[in-house]
């Protein structure tokens, strides 16, 4: 009997920390959301990359790629890839430099995939994720506490997220997403600047600009 005793206080125990856990990192978390959320926009410079140990790409063996994405509410205006991406909050125009080429679609890119879109850069993880407080660890003299957020759906091409929060700022500072393939993407903000001076037109597609460039629009 006694041992039973033991046993259920024990697993008490750890149920009550393991909620404590989820609970602190998704406080975390919507502090950061209220804290970024609040600035009438966000410029964002970053860096992208890429391993994969099962296919033997080590962190680091690629230069990394580099883009740079404005953001206001859900709309944005991003450079990745040699693409720019223009969201105005209803389409999504992919405009691809090299050949000419606009794509338009209705709303934003699909996230059923598990992949985090800028549109819900900081709301993506208050639906369909288990949490938990990561470590926190020294990162090029800033303190980053991670959490880490698992999908419910065991069909998600993402497996596990890392979020990496500046502990001074409670801005987001890395972002790790890990595949079903093993294969992990990391995004680190090199540049962060908060209320630019931006244009009313900033967000709004200039159809007459681009097919005066003989752009194609679909």
């Amino acid at each position: 009997m006694k041992k039973i005793t033991t046993l259920f206080l024990s697993l008490f125990i750890t149920t009550i920390a393991i909620s404590q856990n989820s609970k602190g990192a998704k406080s975390l978390l919507d502090d950061v959301s209220a804290k970024m959320g609040a600035y009438q926009n966000m410029f964002i410079g970053f860096s992208q990359t890429l391993s994969n140990e099962d296919a033997g790409i080590k962190e680091g063996d690629e230069p990394p790629i580099r883009g740079e994405i404005y953001l206001q509410g859900e709309k944005y205006n991003l450079k990745y890839l040699g693409n720019d991406f223009m969201y105005d909050g209803k389409k999504l125009y992919v405009i691809n430099n090299d050949e000419k080429e606009i794509s338009v679609t209705n709303g934003d890119l699909d996230g059923d995939d598990g992949f985090i879109y800028p549109s819900k850069l900081l709301t993506f993880y208050k639906e369909g994720y288990n949490f938990k407080m990561g470590k926190l660890q020294d990162m090029n003299g800033r303190k980053i506490q991670f959490v880490t957020l698992n999908p419910i759906d065991s069909n998600s091409d993402i497996v596990k997220v890392e979020l990496g929060i500046d502990a001074k700022t409670m801005h987001i500072y890395k972002l790790i997403q890990t595949g079903s393939n093993r294969s992990k993407t990391t995004f680190t903000i090199t540049e962060f600047k908060s209320n630019q001076p931006l244009s009313e037109t900033f967000f709004k597609f200039d159809k007459k600009k681009y097919l005066g460039q003989n752009y194609t629009i679909d």
